[in-house]
């Protein structure tokens, strides 16, 4: 902090206040090189007179007082004072309206010119900290809540999306006669990012109108509220993460404690799922009773293992995981998955237990996921840890990390038939390995090429924007983020010990990671299958083929509302297309072959698509009575780097051959709009990398 301000705020420390007035704000911000009315202080009507003669009519004045935070609202404050007599009016109405408060003042200021009013604000979120907001103010904030939020500190860039975002953002471009200078701006907004930054002791901080002119601003009213500043933790550097979550996913040897012989119990489930997926490293049953487990040696005591163990699973009640986990960490086990429920979700003595794992962990230098999670899955590695019995697994390139144990366990059991994915992470309460860990692990991982999570809340918001902004350039990353309401938000809480976070404020942490944000299940996952079946679109031009006019008619809708298009065809495109064309239809896009469509009508028109420089990619509308002819036909064609999407209306009904068209390479979509967003999230993805 600079002089000024740290004495300002120790000041107003040493009162007991929490709240800094006007004249002091105002203070700070000059001090900041901020533009503002300015102010001063009088103590009588004849010093207020005074100080208005001396700074010219009109003016403002306003009450100062330690207890009176909203002024508007109580009627402390008068505008537009033309003379003496206003000045001595207003002075005397204000000072009797709060004669109960204690008032140090009136504040006497030059009233501004009018100019396109703008709101600046900065609050502290729990997950990301410190959060710029910016809008215009008047009916676009109070009514249309036309605002947009970044996680500080902010770029140039951050900047810029935050005031295109805004509805309003053509005023600011200038609009009939109203301009704006959009320079002075953005310094003032990255002014306040440092300010904030700079002084952690700020918690809130309103600049409520900033009026803006076609040559700088200035700041009308101001107020910042001061709160104690966040812990922050050490952070595990990456390489550290790195090395430890190596023996996560790829460990020669887990120790499962807990691990049962008895079908239907957890414990069977998990060491089931190491065999039965030829986990190719060592195994190590720990049960206090069974001489062996699955056909396997067991072990009465962790400690009772010779051999040194990458990792240990831990499926025991959880009056018994604190015993289990501090005998892993005696044994020198530097990773520890805890599929144990019934901690922080479950109540005050659960949390408690938690802070006891984690205090440990750190004694003894080794990590966990969990608890109450369902474990890691890597296709690459044989390791399927999961509570529920899973079945076959292809290798695949898509990792998904969940915060949910039983959600990623169920949604595998149906997915795995159409997707294919390398990782599948649980981390439960993640009392200590978190999203941003597992996150920042699988970004260098070469096996997987598109992320999916699902999320209750972030840890660490700060890193985990930095951690996603340094992999969104390289590869997507999607997220579902439950908890969007206030019951959403209850539900989380009882569930995984969770504190969902403001809506408004994930989504700019999202834009501003480069994340891509799933509305629900269905979108994440198709967009997931998208990304990991087919190569990126190249441009913006698309060939739609259909056996149905109305179905081409809505994918051509959807592509111009996603602004993508319709691809031009040339001459020699069109000459083709006419060779295999029924002589009934027209040679247009959309491709109309109606009803008499069949499967190597479409591979044709493809290959032919192929050739195209305006065609980058495809949408194939195909009939589900006839399904099964198309997968063959459609393997036989080389992608040549262009995408090709199925739609498939009443899909729900031909799951089978949907699968071996899934499996074949080719994503399938029940509407031409789903496949459309699906082609157009994957080009403005292409576009930023």
């Amino acid at each position: 902090m600079n002089t000024l301000l740290n004495e300002i705020v120790s000041r107003a420390e040493s009162e007991g206040r929490t709240y800094l007035m006007e004249h002091e704000c105002k203070e700070i911000l000059a001090g900041e090189g901020i533009a503002t009315t300015g102010i001063s202080v009088a103590r009588s009507a004849v010093e207020a007179v005074e100080i208005s003669n001396k700074i010219g009519y009109p003016v403002v004045l306003k009450v100062l007082s330690p207890e009176v935070i909203h002024k508007s609202d109580l009627g402390g404050v008068k505008l537009n004072i033309k003379d003496a007599a206003g000045v001595e009016r207003a002075y005397e109405e204000i000072t009797k309206a709060f004669s109960g408060n204690k008032v140090i003042g009136v504040a006497v200021q030059k009233m501004a010119p009018s100019g396109l009013e703008a709101i600046i604000g900065v609050s502290r979120d729990p997950a990301f900290g410190p959060v710029l907001m910016f809008g215009l103010g008047g009916v676009f904030v109070e009514v249309l809540k036309d605002v947009s939020f970044r996680i500080l500190p902010v770029t140039e860039a951050d900047i810029d999306e935050m005031l295109q975002e805004i509805r309003g953002y053509k005023l600011l471009q200038g609009y009939r006669g109203t301009e704006v200078d959009l320079r002075a701006l953005k310094d003032l907004l990255f002014k306040i990012s440092d300010l904030v930054m700079r002084c952690p002791e700020i918690s809130e901080l309103d600049l409520n109108p900033v009026f803006l002119y076609p040559q700088g601003y200035i700041t009308v009213d101001a107020r910042i509220i001061l709160g104690k500043p966040e812990k922050t933790l050490p952070a595990v550097t990456s390489d550290q993460n790195k090395n430890t979550l190596q023996k996560l996913f790829y460990p020669e040897s887990i120790a499962v404690v807990g691990a049962s012989d008895k079908p239907g119990k957890l414990g069977w489930n998990i060491f089931h799922n190491l065999l039965y997926h030829r986990f190719a490293g060592k195994l190590y049953p720990v049960n206090v009773k069974a001489k062996t487990v699955q056909g396997v040696p067991a072990y009465s005591k962790i400690e009772d293992i010779e051999d040194t163990v990458d990792s240990a699973i831990i499926m025991v009640p959880a009056a018994q995981t604190l015993q289990a986990f501090e005998e892993c960490c005696r044994k020198g086990i530097k990773m520890i998955v805890i599929e144990s429920a019934g901690f922080a979700e479950t109540g005050e003595d659960g949390k408690s237990v938690e802070k006891e794992l984690k205090r440990l962990a750190e004694s003894y230098n080794c990590r966990f996921v969990g608890p109450n999670c369902s474990g890691i899955i890597n296709t690459h590695h044989n390791v399927v840890q999961s509570i529920g019995q899973v079945g076959d697994l292809r290798k695949g390139n898509i990792g998904l990390v969940a915060q949910a144990g039983v959600y990623a366990a169920g949604m595998l059991w149906g997915i795995r038939h159409t997707m294919d994915f390398a990782v599948v992470a649980t981390i439960g309460n993640k009392a200590d390995i978190n999203e941003t860990d597992i996150l920042e692990y699988l970004g260098e991982d070469k096996n997987i090429e598109v992320i999916c999570m699902y999320l209750e809340d972030v840890k660490s918001g700060r890193k985990f924007i930095d951690v996603a902004r340094k992999i969104t350039a390289q590869k997507p990353v999607i997220v579902l983020k439950s908890g969007r309401t206030e019951a959403g938000k209850k539900a989380v809480s009882s569930h995984t010990a969770s504190l969902a976070g403001n809506d408004l404020i994930y989504d700019a942490a999202f834009r501003q990671a480069g994340i891509i944000r799933a509305r629900d299940n269905d979108h994440m996952f198709g967009l997931a299958k998208a990304f990991s079946k087919q190569p990126f679109p190249s441009g913006d031009g698309v060939l739609v083929m259909s056996y149905t006019g109305s179905l081409g008619v809505a994918a051509a809708d959807a592509l111009s509302l996603n602004k993508m298009r319709l691809a031009e065809l040339d001459d020699e495109t069109r000459r083709y297309l006419r060779e295999i064309l029924p002589p009934y239809v027209a040679c247009n896009n959309p491709a109309d072959y109606t009803f008499d469509m069949n499967a190597a009508q479409v591979r044709d028109t493809i290959e032919i698509g192929l050739r195209s420089k305006d065609i980058s990619s495809f949408i194939a509308i195909l009939q589900a009575e006839i399904l099964d002819t198309y997968v063959q036909e459609l393997k036989k064609i080389d992608f040549q780097g262009k995408p090709i999407l199925c739609c498939v209306p009443c899909k729900e009904f031909v799951m089978n051959e949907v699968i071996a068209l899934e499996q074949a390479g080719f994503p399938v979509y029940s509407t031409p709009e789903e496949a459309v967003e699906a082609l157009a999230v994957m080009y403005n993805f292409k576009r930023k990398l």
